[in-house]
């Protein structure tokens, strides 16, 4: 039983400035993918925990996900150079997630590492996302997610999911008639993408509503070590009338309610949230 005084979460990388899409690169390479657990009963375990869960939900879907593999950072707001951060992606794909991070044996995954890439190294460690999204009148967008989800059901979230590979056309490692470079960059715009369109989809704001994210770092849940990438989102619009655009949103069937809420409520409900998205959480704080 995890002590309740434990955190939650960890935070890998931390932006408080924010860095927008020109500070932000990706290095796409198979050298971030998951290495395989020597123990071969552990390996298999993956398929047969992912055929159980598609006997019990024919809706599985088993997409291609980017696998976080670390990041290096150069630069600082004090130095004279301009901070930058550079994302190190794999693939993965939600089948490995179910069966390595959901895995109940998923603690045996881990490698005794005090360096996160290193400790992390057997999982699949998809790369979710997540948005602190701020109305004009300075309130905090937070959703309550559905019963039906597969994780984490009736928890509070900030509106994300995952920057997706096929939206850019990355199925493998071999991308005929690009080169490294653009792809690269394709995955880096990649990122803030993704994060607008989960907002629009999920809130049912207009895209013309957001400002361009700015990134603020990256949270893990200690509880299957989870890693999600955080950005900030201002809304022009006043908390009323996202109220009023949510009732139609695209993926409104992922949650049941909406709240705008100010810095002191999401305090309050920040410990029935996610590992990950209580990290995000403290990301936003850092910027003070």
């Amino acid at each position: 039983m995890d002590n309740e005084d434990d955190p939650a979460f960890k935070l890998l990388l931390t932006c408080p400035f924010g860095l927008s899409p020109h500070q932000v690169s990706v290095d796409f390479d198979e050298a971030y993918d998951r290495i395989p657990h020597p123990d071969t009963s552990l390996e298999d375990s993956i398929s047969e925990i992912w055929d159980k869960r598609v006997l019990q939900n024919k809706s599985l879907f088993n997409g291609l996900k980017f696998r976080y593999g670390g990041c290096i950072s150069y630069g600082n707001a004090e130095s004279d150079q301009e901070p930058k951060v550079s994302l190190h992606l794999g693939l993965t794909d939600y089948r490995t997630f179910v069966g390595t991070n959901l895995n109940p044996l998923w603690e045996r995954f881990l490698s005794p590492s005090e360096d996160d890439y290193l400790h992390c190294r057997h999982t699949s460690s998809p790369l979710g996302n997540g948005a602190i999204v701020k109305t004009s009148d300075d309130k905090i967008l937070v959703l309550q997610r559905s019963n039906n989800v597969g994780e984490f059901p009736g928890y509070y979230v900030f509106p994300g999911g995952h920057p997706e590979p096929q939206e850019v056309g990355v199925l493998s490692y071999q991308v005929d008639s690009c080169s490294r470079e653009t792809i690269n960059k394709k995955i880096s715009q990649e990122m803030f993408d993704s994060i607008s369109k989960e907002v629009v989809e999920e809130i049912g704001v207009p895209l013309n509503a957001l400002s361009t994210p700015i990134f603020i770092g990256i949270s893990r849940r200690v509880q299957n070590v989870r890693p999600a990438a955080f950005f900030f989102i201002r809304c022009s619009l006043l908390s009323i009338e996202i109220q009023q655009l949510y009732s139609n949103a695209e993926d409104g069937f992922e949650s049941t309610h909406l709240y705008a809420v100010s810095i002191d409520e999401l305090e309050n409900m920040a410990a029935k949230m996610p590992g990950c998205h209580q990290g995000g959480f403290a990301l936003y704080r850092l910027m003070g």
